[in-house]
């Protein structure tokens, strides 16, 4: 389901380390016949740790390494010396990125900030020493705490991709297109339904220097959420979009029934998604005349409920009004 260096979903199983045990040593030293307990303590076992670092786009780095096992604590010796923390183990990943267990399949938290870091199994606590059990009635323990064990886990990590603008539509509607002339992006194009095989991600450069993202996902087709066509499994990439650009051709049987069908898969997926700013866009409009344009605009003003505009990718129709209108709606 992944195509070049785009990987969003990756299985792994992380263990932390155990803890350290304390030391039960008792005190030994010329002319002091009775030091009494001086072991120390266990040190920490290493983390298994998720770090946010905005560098990254995919989880292509962790495609091939599926096993992160942090170091174990030192045990504790003599003269309260403590041992030392086992090593911690950063992943780094995309921001975005989704982790759930495996196991019971439910989320455990999400990584959208750049240095953000959570802890994904914590390493054991290190035992305590004997001279933690010293009192007057037990002067000389000779015994310690054993170290904490390890934890370890089964996790996948689900790359949700972020950006500004979700492109949405049917197979071959002209996202990929219309990608590719508003950024620098360089989309696979082609004349055949599913040429878009992964999200593709491109950045739109707008008035004095300022920018969005844009973001093209594979081609819905209708009972996507049921798993027909890509099915479900891109749609992920659009819950984290602010707006959803829908694309409809011109040369579409029925325009208002093509956005209904895209909007009742996007609420079978997820009903929140259709909270989000919508905006209809009829793409190739540059195979419509004006009188053509008037008859459709009368319809969609009618039976559409959600705000249209016509543009052409292709002959350059409309890209200026839509980039504004994209602008005005991120920042209301």
């Amino acid at each position: 389901m992944t195509e070049g260096n785009f990987v969003d979903y990756v299985k792994m199983h992380v263990s932390s380390g155990n803890g350290g045990k304390g030391s039960a040593h008792l005190h030994r030293e010329k002319y002091i016949q009775k030091g009494g307990p001086d072991g120390g303590d266990g040190g920490r076992g290493g983390h298994v740790i998720l770090r946010g670092n905005s560098n990254l786009w995919t989880l292509i780095h962790l495609k091939f390494k599926r096993h992160f096992k942090a170091g174990h604590g030192a045990h504790g010796s003599s003269g309260r010396s403590t041992g030392a923390d086992g090593e911690d183990i950063y992943i780094d990943v995309p921001l975005g990125t989704v982790v759930r267990d495996s196991e019971t399949d439910t989320v455990m938290f999400e990584i959208t900030e750049d240095g953000e870091e959570r802890i994904v199994v914590e390493g054991g606590m290190g035992g305590r020493g004997n001279w933690h059990f010293k009192n007057s009635v037990n002067q000389t323990p000779r015994y310690a705490q054993p170290g904490i064990p390890l934890e370890e886990r089964d996790i996948t990590l689900e790359l949700k991709v972020l950006a500004d603008v979700g492109l949405v539509g049917f197979p071959n509607a002209g996202k990929s297109t219309l990608l590719s002339v508003l950024t620098s992006a360089k989309p696979k194009i082609a004349d055949y339904e599913f040429t878009t095989l992964k999200p593709n991600l491109g950045i739109v450069e707008y008035r004095d220097f300022q920018s969005f993202v844009m973001a093209d996902i594979p081609g819905i087709i209708e009972g996507a959420a049921e798993g027909k066509g890509l099915g479900y499994y891109f749609l992920r990439h659009i819950e984290r979009n602010s707006i959803l650009l829908f694309l409809i051709p011109a040369d579409a049987k029925d325009i208002v029934e093509q956005y209904e069908i895209l909007e009742d898969e996007l609420r079978r997926y997820n009903p929140e998604m259709l909270d989000k700013e919508r905006l209809v866009v009829v793409s190739k409009s540059d195979m419509l005349d004006d009188e053509l344009k008037s008859e459709i605009s009368t319809i969609l003003k009618k039976d559409l409920k959600a705000d249209f505009m016509f543009i052409s990718s292709v002959a350059h129709q409309g890209l200026t009004e839509l980039k504004d209108k994209l602008w005005k709606l991120l920042n209301d």
